[in-house]
Parts: C-alpha cells; structure tokens; sequence
C-alpha cells in the first residue's frame, strides 16, 4: 500500500516539474518504488477522469507530467489563440526584458533578478510566442535556458537582439520598458502583485499562476 504522504508529494512536485519526470526519480524523491509511482500515477489520471478534471497524469518520453484533458483542448485552443491579443502585465514585460538582455538564461536566474517566482510569467510568454527554450545549461541538473524568439523580434520591428537599447546591470529602465510596449502592443498595469502576478489580466480576470 503506498503510504499516506504519496500521492499528494508527487502531485507537488509534477506540478512544478519542468519537463517528463522518470518514476526511478519520482520513486526517489518521494521514499517509494517506481513500480509503485506507475501504479499511482495510473490511478491518479483514473481518478481525474472520472471526476471530471480538465487535467490529467500523463506518461510522455519515459516520465510523468501534467497534462491538459484530451477533451478541454477547444478551450485550451481558444485561450491561446485569444490571448495573443492580450495585455501583458508588468511583470511579465519585466520578465521578457530579462530574458532579451541576459540570454540564454535558466528560470532560476530570472527569479534571482526579478526576486520572484518567475514560472507562470515565462510559461506565458512561451504560449505567446516571445521566449522559448534554446539550450541546456551544461552544469549540475542541466537547466532549460531560455531566449528571445524571431516573433519577438518581428514584434520589436527589429532583426536582431543587438539593436534592443541599452540595459542597466540588472533591471530595464522606464526607457525599455516603454519600447517593449510600443512593440508589443501592449500596457502595463500599475497593480501590484503578491506572487509572480498573472500571466495576462484582461477586464474580469483574476491572477493566476
């Protein structure tokens, strides 16, 4: 029987995973066997089912990730789609600044600039076609690293990164961050946020992760 801690342990760390995650690692993190981690997680994707979750435990390329539910991808289609047309926040606009000047570079060392939790901000922008992942950092557990992608830049009206203004050592300043919006179409709010703020807010919207 797979003690009490489990399954609500590997839904944490699946939720946060950045990529597939094998069950000999899951099996590892957790105290259990990976056996037991493929039972669970077969349970586990039974259960969402059956209780109707837009969501799902799905095995891709050797490991376990989160997935969308098979059948809420019309409405998934639909937020990317319309969201394209959305406002960026903030933070988000920071956070593409960030990735823009300090290229390619890992989620960990966004969240050491901005001095937040970047995840939800960069999922976002990956969804809109302005960063994605170039590389892997050759270090100790092989980071994803992100960069700038040919939208951004045709989105900026420029050919390449080079031609971005100036940056100051760590922050964009008013300067460049009014010329990403110019370019982007888009307008900051003046909110602030308590976490990493929502990837986008239009009227109505509440902030998500």
């Amino acid at each position: 029987m797979v003690a009490e801690h489990i399954p609500g342990a590997v839904e944490a760390i699946l939720l946060v995973a950045e990529e597939p995650l094998p069950p000999e690692l899951l099996a590892q993190l957790v105290g259990s066997t990976p056996f037991e981690i493929e039972e669970l997680c077969a349970d586990l994707a039974e259960q969402y089912a059956n209780e109707g979750r837009g969501f799902t435990v799905k095995r891709v390329a050797g490991g376990y990730r989160f997935q969308t539910a098979a059948e809420q991808t019309p409405y998934v289609e639909r937020y990317v789609l319309e969201g394209q047309s959305s406002r960026l926040s903030a933070a988000a606009l920071e956070t593409l600044a960030v990735v823009a000047y300090k290229q390619p570079v890992s989620r960990n060392q966004i969240a050491a600039i901005r001095g937040v939790n970047v995840d939800g901000v960069v999922r976002t922008l990956q969804v809109r076609g302005y960063i994605d992942e170039v590389a892997r950092d050759p270090g100790p557990g092989q980071a994803v690293l992100y960069g700038t992608t040919p939208a951004f830049l045709e989105r900026m009206g420029i050919d390449s990164v080079s031609e971005l203004l100036p940056l100051g050592e760590f922050f964009p300043t008013s300067e460049v961050v009014e010329a990403l919006e110019r370019g982007l179409h888009t307008v900051p709010t003046d909110e602030s946020f308590d976490d990493d703020d929502a990837p986008f807010r239009e009227a109505g919207d509440t902030e998500t992760a």
